[in-house]
């Protein structure tokens, strides 16, 4: 029985978690969940929102599914999220975004990827306050970094049958660091001569996304771009709400949601399980479950078929109604 790391998160996190759980055991998977626990809710009793346990988990298991944390805006402790990605080397974040079924949108035929650096730029997190008026971040590109995402996304396209690989920088303005991660693209495309290039400013790829979505393939971005081109794409088949991540490292993966913790819903039964489900579904995928993942898949592609909808997509189903009604569509 294949052991997975399974941390809980706070706010509806938990509530989800024990959705995706109770999907996944009636496909017939049996999984061994590590259970741990992260986040403001442990700072009181372990003086630390990521304890050195959760890490060890992970580093065991290799594998871990994480519902979302609360992250301070402004103050408090440092992203849980961050602090995962830079501790365990996950330097390719994964966010595919495809169009679900019934699942009323503005664009048909939206199927993007989004492959976003998840170690440096802004998000290195070196900040300096120069005086009373004024504070500084300092954006950091490397080409070791830069080129080792970029193989991840020709990668990912030559094995998953994608056709296009764009690069998104704004390199007309910086000049050094955006450049050098655009030199690394270039560098890198040349030894995939079957997959097509491209190169777009990150202001026009936004406008394009809004107007023509569907001309563009898989996406790889710098950390910030990514980060928020990803929530945009997100929008466009639906919202926060179905849209799932993975964090991937040469060594561990972390699949979690992209969505927040929503504290203001924190046990009402409300939730949207699909963002996690889609989550565990592409993590059943990455550890040789296909099986299973595809099995989920169509009981959650039927229950959308059927109209059943959570309130965040117009519907009136709560979570433990929509995740029973993925049970009772699952495959015999």
């Amino acid at each position: 029985m294949r052991k997975i790391t399974l941390i809980n998160g706070d706010g509806i996190g938990p509530e989800i978690c024990d959705s995706v759980v109770k999907i996944i055991k009636a496909s017939g998977l049996e999984i061994d969940w590590d259970i741990q626990t992260a986040g403001a809710d442990v700072i009181s009793k372990e003086g630390v929102p990521l304890p050195e346990r959760v890490l060890n988990s992970i580093k065991h298991n290799k594998v871990a599914l994480k519902a979302p944390v609360t992250t301070p805006i402004g103050k408090g402790f440092r992203s849980v999220n961050v602090q995962l990605r830079k501790d365990l080397d996950l330097y390719a974040n994964l966010r595919p975004c495809k169009n679900l079924p019934n699942v009323k949108t503005k664009f048909d035929n939206v199927d993007i990827v989004v492959v976003r650096e998840n170690t440096e730029d802004l998000y290195a997190g070196i900040e300096n306050q120069v005086d009373e008026n004024t504070a500084e971040s300092i954006k950091i590109i490397t080409r070791g970094a830069s080129e080792r995402i970029c193989k991840f996304a020709f990668d990912y396209a030559v094995k998953n049958g994608r056709k296009e690989v764009c690069v998104v920088t704004k390199a007309n303005i910086m000049k050094l660091s955006d450049g050098l991660f655009l030199d690394s693209f270039r560098k890198v495309a040349e030894n995939y001569p079957n997959i097509s290039k491209r190169e777009i400013l990150v202001d026009n790829l936004c406008m394009q996304l809004v107007q023509n979505p569907s001309q563009f393939d898989v996406l790889v971005l710098p950390n910030l771009y990514g980060d928020i081109v990803s929530d945009l794409c997100a929008g466009l088949i639906g919202g926060l709400g179905v849209a799932q991540g993975a964090n991937i490292g040469k060594d561990y993966a972390v699949f979690e949601p992209v969505h927040g913790s929503a504290p203001d819903i924190k046990g009402m039964d409300k939730a949207n399980p699909t963002a996690l489900l889609l989550s565990a579904i592409e993590m059943l995928k990455y550890i040789g479950e296909y099986f299973y993942a595809e099995k989920i898949e169509k009981a959650l592609y039927k229950t959308l078929h059927s109209g059943i909808f959570t309130a965040d997509l117009g519907g009136n189903a709560s979570n433990s109604k929509f995740t029973d009604e993925i049970i009772k569509n699952l495959p015999q």
